[in-house]
């Protein structure tokens, strides 16, 4: 018997160039990611429009996320379906990075986000999908390692877009003089970042919409569709890896029928469609109503830590610089970048943890880390050093709940129904969603409610997986074939050819 590590290196090796292109896919969807809020006053120029108006391409983007999670499970019944559906969204992503810059209205920049938001919410579905089915129950590792590209690319990004960003009103008006002022940008794109917040606070800035636009952020966005360019060729090469296209009359493509033994391992996982499709007949047949709860409370914790991400990452700036710690804009506006770059190394440590811990003992270190930051933050809010370093220590705790959570639940279900897309769709409305209630508790409540609302979701969060263990042993209980109820010491992966 192999041990661990050679048995995952094995894997791996065996699956070098699928691995590495899913990989490469989830780092173009950390580039589209991250790149909105520190161009946003650019596009706003770019568009001439209100800083009101520009806030919606926000939210054009995030729906869209939500419906291409919902329907990216509908493309992945086969291999050929599921890489088809990759290429194209890749390559969507790229054409969108190209025309952005042509997009000289307010309503064509929305649609163009909105369609890029679809292909990333299709790449994220079925990339998870298609990790889990090469690796079940092994895809724990490869799972932490295909996120931590969506936190490369999402650091890669801003740092791409930040010399093209404009350092004064890249509208000028021709009323405008040399003494004339313009707000601090910097401060407004951070508040821009929480734009659940930002569409009842940006009135009290007067910005030109008519006169000469001068931002020079096209090249940033030229740049990055080239950058991405060598993603949908991976995909594309996989493909003809795959054999799945035909070069020539004399190689026919591969028939269903025809696939040999290693091409039908991978599309032997059945039941991976839409967002309901855990709900058909055949797959509910003969399963325990524990089936579908699972579904549900496992969606319920990414809906959770998920929209806590965003939340944090959308109004941790906005607490900063309100009282009681009023802290210094260009200060403040550092901790949406501790926060990503610990989000970003927690997935990149959780590689190694993943192989030698169990993903029950993962989620409980990391969702009772996630409450005790909350609860210090509470306890030293008027701390400036503590928040930097709360806001670093939440995101290497939060960091690999998705991953996790996603490996484990699908390992719970034996691989029979959607728990992928469930979780993948519930995660993208957590983040939308949650994100818009913060930041209406922040406007009615003030700054403070902000970390009280994260505090107590946090804590939902823990007790709904702590429902989800019982749950599981409930349902192993149904299962005569099926492993025990979870023990949290065995180590994963303990090997097997």
């Amino acid at each position: 018997m192999k041990r661990p590590d050679e048995h995952i290196w094995s894997l791996f090796r065996r699956h070098l160039q699928q691995t590495l292109t899913y990989w490469s896919v989830f780092f173009s969807v950390g580039l589209c990611v991250a790149f909105l809020g520190p161009t946003i006053l650019d596009l706003r120029c770019q568009t001439q429009c209100t800083l009101q108006q520009i806030t919606w391409v926000f939210f054009s983007q995030q729906f869209f996320l939500l419906v291409g999670s919902s329907v990216g499970g509908l493309f992945s019944k086969t291999l050929l379906s599921s890489l088809s559906a990759l290429f194209t969204s890749t390559l969507i992503i790229s054409l969108i990075f190209t025309i952005i810059p042509l997009c000289h209205h307010v309503i064509l920049l929305s649609i163009a986000m909105g369609v890029a938001g679809k292909a990333m919410g299709v790449i994220d579905t079925i990339g998870n999908l298609q990790l889990v089915k090469l690796y079940q129950k092994d895809s724990a590792v490869f799972l932490q390692a295909l996120h931590f590209f969506i936190g490369l690319g999402a650091l890669v990004s801003p740092l791409v877009v930040d010399p093209f960003l404009a350092d004064d009103s890249c509208v000028l008006s021709a009323n405008w003089t040399a003494n004339s002022s313009s707000p601090d940008l910097e401060h407004l794109r951070n508040t821009l970042a929480g734009h659940g917040a930002a569409l009842h606070n940006t009135s009290q800035y007067p910005l030109y919409t008519d006169g000469v636009v001068v931002t020079r952020v096209s090249y940033a966005f030229w740049i990055m569709a080239i950058m991405n360019l060598p993603v949908p060729t991976a995909v594309l090469a996989l493909v003809f890896h795959e054999r799945l296209v035909s070069c020539s009359r004399s190689s026919p493509p591969l028939l269903d029928k025809e696939l040999d033994s290693s091409t039908s391992a991978k599309d032997d996982v059945q039941g991976h469609g839409g967002v309901f499709d855990c709900c058909r007949p055949e797959i509910l047949r003969g399963q325990p109503a524990t089936f579908f709860v699972i579904h549900a409370l496992g969606g319920a914790i990414v809906f959770i830590t998920d929209g806590i991400i965003g939340s944090y990452a959308g109004f941790v700036y906005t607490y900063a610089v309100s009282p009681p710690l009023l802290m210094g804009h260009k200060t403040a506006g550092c901790l949406d970048s501790v926060f990503w770059a610990s989000v970003t190394a927690g997935r990149l440590s959780f590689i190694f943890l993943s192989y030698k811990y169990t993903a029950p003992l993962l989620l409980s270190i990391c969702l009772v880390g996630v409450i005790l930051v909350h609860s210090l933050l509470l306890i030293f809010y008027t701390s400036h050093v503590f928040l930097f370093i709360g806001t670093c220590v939440l995101g290497l705790c939060i960091s690999s709940v998705f991953p996790s959570m996603l490996a484990f639940t699908e390992d719970i279900l034996d691989y029979k129904g959607s728990a992928t897309t469930v979780l993948v769709t519930s995660a993208s409305t957590g983040e939308m969603m949650l994100q818009l209630l913060v930041g209406s508790v922040i406007q009615s409540k003030g700054s403070y409610s902000f970390l009280l609302c994260t505090t107590i979701t946090s804590c939902i969060g823990f007790f709904l997986f702590l429902l989800l263990l019982y749950t599981h042993c409930v349902h192993s209980n149904h299962q005569p074939d099926s492993s025990r109820c979870v023990d949290l010491k065995e180590q994963p992966n303990s090997g097997g050819s």
